[in-house]
């Protein structure tokens, strides 16, 4: 299927502030029939997005086009089962599907990462007749944005958004920051507590009254994700979309591992990007070293070397997320204490590996590359400037402590989406 983009004046501007969502495509999205036609398809959209992604990135253009030809393609409804007609890839496809686009564009791909982890959320803590609900919408086309975290609060895990009970609804007050993919949402899943302070999926229309999504994301990295500020002013969310999301950490589900594996595809594609782009800058733009005896910058043995390392620690950590994605699976279909360590554990490996390599290849990248990478025209800096800031999503050193523990004293990771 063809998964073109369009040059549309939208895609080409910036959406102001606290401006109403799009519209819900007009057409149904087409859905993936297999694990080889996901990746199939991520490849031929990657292709067609690689080559405005410094441009957008340089001049903070949003995906609006993209993003549409990301959701139509059907790959946002990967993990949706079988059970309510959706393809049900493997995780080690899904994340390597999210590790695709991420190469081509990383803001673009980490757009789809809470919608990806709200699908598999559903799947564990919903019931039948809501799983039915909202993965048609999914399958649809219907992509979630998110407004779960907090500024002001002590702790990630700590939400000071609440909901009240209106009957046939509940209704929502509170702010959110890095709600990544809220502004081009069409549904916004926001955590909200209850009287006993669980935390939910409230999932509300992104033009719900009450309900303001700005843009005011001003990282230097991930700079068209839109990951800004979602104001909640007693915003009424249907109880059919209510989900209990808190029941996904109350006793061992994949959930966390999932949403934390996403993560790790998309550091392993800015990994693989800053490795690609080197590699070109090198072949076709650097000089060799004048001690070097070499004509051309490619045949410096230590450039070489450099380039030899960084591939092989690439692959390592892409053997790495391709094991926590199939532990990822056996945890979904046998969710227990021992499965979901196992799953939670791989991902941690992967974790560890992949924000490694991505600040070591966006960094690496200069010093075979040379001065003239640097240049503002070549934005390659923004590869480094995504590393770091995806990066800090959570504490790596908290992998390694994870890893420890569980081999030391035999200590299981936490329950909770960062773990």
């Amino acid at each position: 299927m063809s998964v073109a983009v369009l040059d549309t004046p939208a895609a080409q501007a910036a959406t102001p502030p606290g401006v109403p969502g799009l519209p819900r495509p007009p057409t149904p999205a087409h859905i993936i029939r297999d694990d080889a036609e996901a990746i199939a398809v991520a490849q031929a959209l990657a292709r067609d997005v690689i080559a405005g992604a410094a441009k957008r990135d340089r001049e903070r253009i949003l995906p609006v086009a993209e993003l549409d030809a990301f959701s139509q393609s059907g790959l946002w409804s990967i993990n949706v089962p079988k059970a309510f007609g959706g393809p049900e890839v493997s995780y080690a496809t899904l994340s390597k599907v999210v590790q695709i686009v991420a190469a081509a564009d990383p803001s673009l791909s980490q757009i789809s990462q809470n919608h990806l982890g709200v699908v598999a959320a559903i799947r564990t803590v919903s019931d039948l007749a809501q799983q039915s609900l909202l993965f048609g919408e999914v399958l649809k086309g219907v992509r979630f944005g998110n407004a779960f975290s907090e500024f002001g609060t002590k702790r990630a895990v700590d939400f000071a958004t609440r909901f009240t009970d209106g009957g046939d609804h509940v209704v929502v007050s509170g702010r959110k920051f890095y709600s990544t993919g809220a502004l081009l949402a069409h549904l916004v899943p926001i955590v909200a507590v209850d009287d006993e302070g669980r935390a939910w999926y409230a999932i509300a229309d992104r033009n719900a009254p009450g309900l303001t999504v700005i843009d005011d994301w001003s990282g230097f990295g991930q700079r068209t994700t839109a990951s800004g500020t979602v104001i909640l002013d007693k915003v009424k969310v249907p109880k059919t979309h209510l989900v209990p999301g808190y029941k996904g950490y109350e006793t061992p589900t994949a959930d966390g591992a999932i949403f934390q594996i996403i993560q790790v595809a998309v550091d392993n594609g800015i990994a693989e990007a800053a490795i690609r782009d080197a590699i070109e800058f090198v072949r076709t733009r650097s000089r060799p070293w004048v001690d070097s005896g070499q004509d051309r910058a490619s045949d410096d043995p230590y450039t070489i070397q450099a380039v030899g390392r960084l591939t092989l620690r690439l692959h390592a950590a892409e053997a790495l997320q391709d094991k926590a994605g199939r532990a990822v699976d056996v945890a979904v279909a046998s969710p227990n204490a021992d499965t979901v360590a196992a799953a939670q554990l791989a991902v941690a490996e992967a974790k560890i590996l992949s924000t490694e390599i991505a600040l070591e290849a966006s960094s690496t990248l200069f010093e075979l590359a040379g001065t003239r990478s640097t240049l503002a025209d070549h934005n390659l800096d923004r590869h480094w400037r995504n590393a770091r800031t995806h990066t800090l999503h959570d504490p790596v050193r908290w992998k390694y402590a994870i890893l420890g523990n569980h081999a030391l004293n035999g200590v299981n990771p936490p329950l909770h989406a960062w773990s």
